[in-house]
């Protein structure tokens, strides 16, 4: 789905078009569960953070200025809905849900628990660091890269039909992407 259409769809959508709604949620959930999925949340919480994004959207649907950035709105707030879960899984205060208590009684000593979270919090870092540099991609690399990170990942035929893109060009056009995508992480130390 290019810019374009996500913009005229979510200006529809905005004026209170449901197709124009449905359309949007189906073109840009697969962006939003890879933000999730990429923050390694639990299925429930997962599922939640999906759905607040989508509830933030339909709050701000008057205010959002870009249309045609939606997608970017999308995956900035799935991210800082997947971080606020990970930081109030932190705070979990002493309970007696047994799920909780499954995960407590799992054998780590406290020093083991913070070093996971030390992990954890560095491996956040990572993947924000990963999307400030996909953000600085072109917009070509981007549209191209978003479509092939769809689960499940669509044929390269349909990638040719969505983005214009001729099949043969996909591939290699996919391995310049990446490797800008690469030289921006090195420069940022990321690895």
């Amino acid at each position: 789905m290019d810019r374009d259409s996500v913009g005229r769809l979510f200006q529809a959508a905005a004026d209170g078009d449901a197709a124009a709604w449905k359309a949007l949620v189906e073109g840009l959930s697969p962006l939003v569960w890879s933000v999730v999925r990429a923050h390694g949340l639990a299925e429930a919480d997962g599922h939640e953070v999906y759905q607040t994004t989508w509830f933030r959207l339909a709050q701000h649907l008057r205010r959002i200025r870009e249309p045609d950035g939606v997608g970017s709105w999308l995956a900035s707030t799935a991210r800082h809905e997947c971080l606020k879960v990970i930081r109030s899984a932190r705070r979990l205060s002493p309970t007696d849900d047994p799920e909780i208590l499954d995960r407590a009684g799992d054998g780590r000593t406290p020093e083991q628990a913070v070093i996971d979270s030390e992990e954890a919090e560095a491996e956040a870092e990572r993947i924000r660091q990963v999307w400030a540099a996909f953000q600085e991609l072109g917009e070509n690399c981007r549209r191209l890269l978003r479509v092939l990170m769809a689960s499940p990942p669509p044929s390269y035929r349909e990638v040719s039909a969505a983005l214009g893109i001729a099949v043969g060009s996909i591939g290699p056009i996919r391995q310049r992407c990446l490797r800008r995508l690469r030289a921006r992480l090195a420069e940022r130390g990321v690895r």
